[in-house]
């Protein structure tokens, strides 16, 4: 019995040192989309940036960690999580509705998933899009977001998923689509970027709130990000980084931490 005992224990020391390896490496690995502005985007000089990113650099040098931004498929994110390849996901990461799926942070941004259509398609509310074709991005929170407003998704006459939004705008140009479901802060940094004109709904899909996620049950690392995170929040450092966005696309009247 003593010996089963202590095969146990030292199990179950291989498995706790094994789960907080990555907070004892003093590393934080920032799994993100790198077509996700003003999140996570490929700057002209070709580096990561992003007010996520930016925002994740700034509590690695509160802690004295070191950051590493790691681009991801994100239909894939699951898997570089539970792989240990990331450590966490920070990238306009939707809490709402998987809140028993991650160990979360505090949430500091709330967003709207919106529908963007050309200026002159006649399209004005969510009842005009009826026999539509409507895109979102594969793995994203307009997928879900396109799926639960109820009667909706029956009501278009195609819906399809594409990788990015940059190709969803390619053919929103060309007409392949009538309207493209995203983030407000994508929608509005897609809309500066790309020739055209074009508009967002005023009725938004659905609200929800962003934080970051890490591996279900990490709880060490979480309250150690999260403790920097309502810091920065406090002292001022969030909105001086946001600031930095705003002609990306962030919306400044969405962090939710900044009283």
């Amino acid at each position: 019995m003593k010996k089963t005992l202590a095969v146990l224990l030292a199990l179950c020391l291989v498995f706790a040192l094994t789960a907080t390896a990555a907070f004892a490496d003093g590393k934080l690995i920032v799994g993100f989309d790198a077509e996700f502005p003003p999140y996570g985007f490929l700057a002209e000089d070709g580096s990561y940036d992003g007010f996520d990113l930016a925002m994740a650099k700034e509590v690695c040098d509160r802690l004295g960690w070191e950051f590493e931004a790691v681009p991801i498929d994100w239909d894939a994110k699951d898997a570089e999580l539970s792989s240990g390849n990331i450590n966490c996901i920070w990238n306009g990461f939707t809490y709402t509705g998987r809140e028993d799926q991650y160990t979360w942070s505090e949430p500091y941004v709330d967003n709207s998933i919106v529908l963007v259509v050309k200026a002159d398609s006649g399209i004005s509310s969510l009842a005009d899009l009826a026999g539509k074709t409507v895109m979102a991005q594969a793995g994203s929170s307009a997928v879900d977001a396109v799926a639960d407003k109820e009667g909706f998704k029956d009501s278009l006459g195609g819906y399809i998923e594409l990788p990015d939004y940059n190709t969803g705008f390619m053919e929103l140009q060309m007409g392949t689509v009538d309207a493209i479901a995203a983030d407000i802060g994508v929608a509005t940094y897609q809309i500066s970027s790309n020739s055209g004109d074009y508009v967002i709904l005023d009725e938004p899909l659905s609200t929800e709130q962003y934080a970051i996620g890490f591996l279900l049950g990490n709880t060490e690392l979480r309250d150690a990000v999260n403790e920097q995170l309502l810091a920065i929040a406090e002292d001022g450092t969030m909105l001086k980084i946001a600031e930095n966005y705003v002609d990306s696309g962030l919306v400044l009247e969405g962090l939710c931490l900044i009283k």
